[in-house]
């Protein structure tokens, strides 16, 4: 019997909580993949250790990374930083089994021989995403640091070699294009990214301009161009399915304990994609 194709997202394990629910995480089946949609974690031991962990209990693990992976926090002993970060995150996948954006997409059968391409990405943010009355990332990095509403990144997220963060995600976007373009065209996609490939499920922020650092126009159009049938993310810890253009969005974070402990359902349920009956 096919297992399901389960989705989960912003462990951040640095939580004792957290680190909890992660050990709590099982399969349904003995065929179940999980979607891990970035934000296990900053250091990289961390990443590691829960990464390891869920590799050894489902049947395929797919990890696309959140900007928690690419931190280079100053108390991990990994100082690795941008590029450099991001490859040696790969590699230690690889060691893992956890399939990345760097490997070859995975073809996921359903019980009923449906299949579609799993295809695990890393595009990042460029600032595109801009508050209402303001047409320059300038400005709208201005109003985010007087509104005091400013993301980590700007601190430990650094895009070396790339000249800012905006120019590795114009490189990314670049790349993860002509991936998508080469895949099989006759199988559909559940495409996961840490950011929300529109920009939609921004429009609910508590703070607007937060949604700089969410996304990027560039991949507006994605889902209707790779013939997604769902696409998978998080960061915004605001888990919620919506459509767009008739495709069902899932965003499956887990979040802070200060945040999941407000919501009414238990955390870190995993979220069945596919197949959508039972989900």
């Amino acid at each position: 019997m096919s297992g399901a194709l389960l989705a989960i997202s912003d462990l951040h394990v640095a939580y004792p909580e957290n680190r909890e629910i992660v050990e709590r995480l099982r399969p349904r089946s003995p065929d179940d993949w999980l979607l891990v949609a970035g934000d296990v974690g900053e250091l990289v031991a961390d990443i590691e250790w829960a990464l390891r962990l869920l590799s050894q209990r489902f049947a395929r693990v797919v990890w696309a990374p959140g900007n928690h992976e690419l931190w280079t926090p100053s108390r991990d002993p990994v100082q690795l930083r941008g590029e450099q970060r991001y490859q040696h995150l790969v590699e230690l996948c690889r060691g893992l089994g956890v399939i990345t954006p760097e490997d070859p997409y995975p073809v996921w059968r359903g019980p009923d021989g449906a299949a579609v391409t799993v295809a695990p990405l890393f595009v990042l943010y460029d600032y595109s995403f801009l508050p209402d009355g303001i047409t320059t990332r300038e400005e709208a990095l201005a109003r985010a640091y007087d509104e005091g509403v400013v993301c980590a990144d700007e601190f430990l997220l650094h895009p070396d070699p790339y000249p800012s963060r905006a120019q590795w995600c114009r490189h990314r976007v670049t790349l993860t294009e002509r991936r998508l373009a080469e895949r099989d065209p006759t199988l559909p996609t559940v495409l996961v990214n840490h950011f929300p490939l529109v920009r939609h499920p921004t429009e609910v922020l508590r703070y607007p301009v937060f949604a700089q650092w969410c996304g990027t126009e560039h991949t507006a159009d994605w889902h209707l161009r790779f013939d997604a049938t769902a696409v998978v993310y998080g960061h915004l810890h605001i888990p919620r399915t919506t459509w767009q253009d008739g495709v069902r969005f899932e965003e499956v974070s887990v979040g802070y304990p200060r945040e999941w402990r407000r919501r009414a359902s238990a955390p870190g349920q995993l979220r069945q994609i596919l197949p959508t009956h039972g989900a």
